[in-house]
């Protein structure tokens, strides 16, 4: 913990906003409600966005953890125009610190997902654009590459419960061997890793930094995996 720290945990009454929003999704209750929002989630998430940047960096040196609107925290509004729920507002938090000289969503990172009663803990990058999916495919299948990723997850996988997606696909791409060994990677529209649990008694205090460190350090291999490969872009 840092000395000039101002986060000491996030407030039960930041669970207690998302509970509330579930009920009441509607634009007027979130204006009536903005002070909350302001004071029990804004407020500590930017300033464990702060402290969680500062301990990541010991694992990701190039992590980027930036607490102005719309970078590591996202933005509270759904998107609804394609959607036939049109509710306004996302009932989570979520919070992502990222590294590479891409665009952010384009980069891997590591991820804090909070909607109450659970919290999720991710690394990786959930869908990967056309260029990235090109690349990726392609290195599920180099030798070296290939067998780093599958060490990698094998890694990931005796640190503890942790899940390996995202399966997309129902059939190998055209052009690629069905039979070869990292053929299931070769579903993937993207790559994560992560646990999701109960939200531990470490969310009200400091610790809750602590916590997450120990879950991304056991992530970190699909991480620096995915980082690799995002750099040999226009190299």
């Amino acid at each position: 913990m840092t000395d000039q720290s101002h986060f000491k945990g996030f407030p039960v009454e930041c669970v207690k906003f998302y509970d509330e929003l579930r009920k009441n999704n509607t634009k007027a209750w979130f204006d009536e409600h903005k002070p909350d929002f302001e004071k029990y989630v804004m407020e500590p998430a930017r300033d464990f966005v702060m402290e969680m940047g500062l301990a990541l960096k010991k694992i990701s040196p190039g992590i980027i953890a930036d607490t102005r609107y719309s970078k590591s925290i996202f933005r509270p509004f759904r998107d609804t125009r394609f959607s036939k729920d049109k509710k306004p507002y996302k009932t989570h938090l979520g919070i992502f610190f990222w590294e590479g000289r891409l665009a952010k969503m384009d980069c891997p990172g590591y991820y804090f997902h909070l909607e109450p009663p659970m919290l999720l803990i991710a690394t990786g990058n959930h869908c990967f654009s056309k260029p990235i999916l090109d690349l990726y495919r392609e290195s599920v299948v180099d030798p070296k590459a290939g067998n780093a990723l599958a060490r990698a997850v094998k890694n990931v996988k005796s640190k503890g419960d942790y899940q390996i997606g995202e399966k997309q696909y129902k059939q190998v791409p055209r052009g690629f061997d069905k039979t070869h060994k990292n053929a299931e990677f070769l579903l993937f529209g993207g790559l994560t890793a992560w646990t999701e649990t109960a939200i531990p008694t470490e969310f009200y205090s400091y610790d809750i930094v602590n916590y997450c460190f120990d879950k991304f350090k056991d992530l970190s291999p699909i991480h620096k995996w995915l980082l690799e490969m995002i750099g040999k872009i226009n190299k």
